[in-house]
């Protein structure tokens, strides 16, 4: 195995372990629905159980989100086994796109729907909630979209 596909299921996993561990201490201290206030009108942990994607979309469908998460998994895979190149950027964005997939993949072969907590709003306008996996899943494509449009200025 490439050095630079090693370190990327290596932190990976530090990632997938960190949203992990959140997800069943809440699961495990919080009804469904419970809300912990942290800046009033702002931030606070809300439990859900989202059965869809995204803005809970295509509500019911686990077999298909867990049969796409799986194909994109394999597909990153062999798209970073065929580089020349992985430098220490390109290691930080495919570790956290592989564990945000894997954490919400995780979710639902195990619950059977995606552990949501976090919970933001600005005055009535109230923010899906979401977790740690889809904070690691758009920080990754922000980042490589950067990367694209930056180039060699990271390198």
């Amino acid at each position: 195995m490439k050095k630079g596909l090693r370190d990327i299921i290596g932190l990976s996993f530090i990632f997938l372990v960190i949203d992990q561990i959140v997800k069943i201490i809440l699961n495990n201290r919080m009804i469904v629905g419970e809300t912990i206030i942290i800046a009033r009108n702002f931030f606070s942990i809300t439990l859900v159980h989202n059965r869809g994607a995204a803005f809970s979309i295509l509500t019911g469908n686990r077999i298909l989100f867990i049969a796409i998460a799986i194909l994109v998994i394999i597909g990153i895979l062999f798209y970073i086994k065929k580089l020349e190149y992985v430098d220490n950027f390109d290691t930080f964005i495919y570790s956290l796109l592989i564990a945000g997939i894997l954490g919400n993949l995780v979710d639902r072969i195990i619950y059977g729907y995606v552990i949501d907590y976090l919970s933001f709003n600005f005055g009535d306008f109230f923010f899906p909630i979401f977790n740690f996996a889809d904070i690691c899943i758009v920080v990754a494509v922000v980042l490589y979209i950067a990367r694209m449009i930056k180039g060699d200025l990271w390198k």
